[in-house]
């Protein structure tokens, strides 16, 4: 039989309460991923840009379908909600990259 690695109570209850407060949250019961939230800022949108294009293509979908039912008042049928497990950080590497790059000239410039 194969040991498996203790899961702490404490880390087994945080994934409980992310999990709740994603669906609490309320933004996958219209289509929208952690990511399509973001703030735009210089930052956000550089990377934004960056996108490949069907993920850009994907994310305005996303957008207008959102708030289309915003504006009807109505969600998602609940087989269509983005779940826990399924939401990806698309945009996450683009900003990092650009974070990266933009402190990168900073310090550059600095000298």
């Amino acid at each position: 039989m194969a040991a498996r690695a203790p899961v702490s109570t404490s880390a087994r209850l945080m994934e409980v309460v992310r999990k709740w407060y994603y669906n609490a949250a309320g933004f996958n019961k219209i289509g929208l991923m952690r990511d399509d939230l973001l703030i735009e800022d210089d930052d956000v949108k550089e990377a934004i840009r960056r996108l490949p294009e069907d993920v850009y293509n994907e994310r305005i979908f996303r957008m207008k379908r959102a708030m289309d039912l915003t504006m009807k008042h109505q969600i998602l049928p609940k087989e269509q909600w983005v779940k826990y497990e399924e939401d990806k950080r698309y945009l996450e590497p683009y900003l990092k990259e650009v974070i990266r790059e933009r402190l990168e000239r900073e310090a550059w410039e600095k000298k």
